[in-house]
């Protein structure tokens, strides 16, 4: 699929974007275009709103880290759909380590999550996310375990449970109760 169209239509409706063809195994089902991280936001709602193209599904994000391979190391990934169109588009955003991106949730809602996930996960900040907090860690994790230069050892001491004695008799009772209950019909 060509994209040109697609990128001179947001470059009129967005002033200033940098907008490129991106790179993608299936470029040919979903095209990509590389976004500038400053920009991101204004495109997103040129989407949504822009007769024509209303990308009104949000599909997903996700985030990829190249350290030590690349600068920045990390690319933003976003996945949506038109129905109008009845296409897909995957938008991609470079990132530094330090470097914020705004959030897309005032244009799709629903990608809360995965900004929570991705937060959670690799550390990258959504600037405008009005609840970005831990969501698969736990609140005391440190560090961000899905980065490349995240530590194999896990600086957390282990947890560790008496195992539970029962005495013999206990044991045969236990296994007659469960012999009994998995012989009655169901």
């Amino acid at each position: 699929m060509d994209v040109q169209p697609l990128i001179d239509q947001l470059s009129t409706l967005v002033p200033g974007v940098v907008l490129a063809p991106a790179p993608s195994a299936d470029t040919d089902v979903t095209p990509a275009l590389w976004v500038s991280a400053a920009h991101i936001l204004p495109v997103c709602f040129a989407l949504r709103d822009a007769a024509g193209l209303e990308y009104l599904a949000f599909s997903n994000v996700t985030a990829v880290d190249y350290h030590p391979r690349r600068t920045p190391r990390f690319d933003i990934v976003y996945h949506m759909v038109s129905p109008h169109r009845r296409t897909r588009l995957r938008l991609k955003v470079q990132l530094g380590p330090d470097e914020p991106i705004a959030s897309v949730t005032p244009v799709w809602p629903g990608a809360g999550w995965c900004e929570r996930e991705i937060y959670d996960l690799f550390g990258i900040v959504f600037d405008g996310h009005t609840d970005l907090r831990r969501l698969m860690m736990t609140e005391d994790w440190e560090g961000h375990p899905l980065r490349k230069d995240y530590p194999v050892q896990v600086r957390k001491d282990a947890q560790t449970y008496m195992p539970l004695q029962v005495t013999a008799e206990e044991f045969r009772a236990n296994m007659e109760r469960d012999r009994y209950s998995r012989s009655r019909p169901r």
